[in-house]
């Protein structure tokens, strides 16, 4: 995908992650995620009093993207105050759509960290391998 770079794309993260609500958590967590159409759509962590309500942030950028009709999705950007993956429940629902999705994330040093889908969730459920795994 062409056009825009790593930094832009966490750039938008980091942007997005103002826009947080985390009074629980004091976490604000950011998302950027990339279309193959070159369109992004951001996302930012909302949680609620009833923690198991709360929708991470890479969740709501995946939710904004599919409900605008993208189905082909390049990169995801991440931006936290401390540098995380995302959580294994992101990642099942990423793996729906873009399985061969490239996350990427700022470092302790500011240094770019890049890791595949598949390296962070490496037996993700999908019509090809129903809940209960592959034989």
């Amino acid at each position: 995908m062409k056009g825009i770079g790593d930094r832009e794309l966490l750039l938008k993260a980091r942007e997005a992650a103002r826009m947080a609500y985390a009074p629980y958590s004091g976490f604000p967590v950011g998302a950027a995620l990339l279309a193959s159409s070159g369109l992004i759509f951001p996302g930012c962590n909302i949680e609620n009093a009833s923690y198991g309500l709360t929708v991470c942030a890479e969740r709501v950028a995946l939710f904004r993207a599919v409900s605008s009709g993208e189905r082909e999705l390049v990169k995801l950007a991440l931006w936290a105050p401390v540098p995380c993956w995302p959580c294994g429940a992101c990642l099942q629902c990423l793996a729906e759509f873009a399985p061969g999705l490239r996350i990427v994330r700022q470092g302790e040093k500011g240094e770019l960290q890049e890791k595949g889908l598949g390296e962070l969730l490496t037996a993700a459920f999908s019509l090809q391998c129903p809940p209960g795994g592959c034989i």
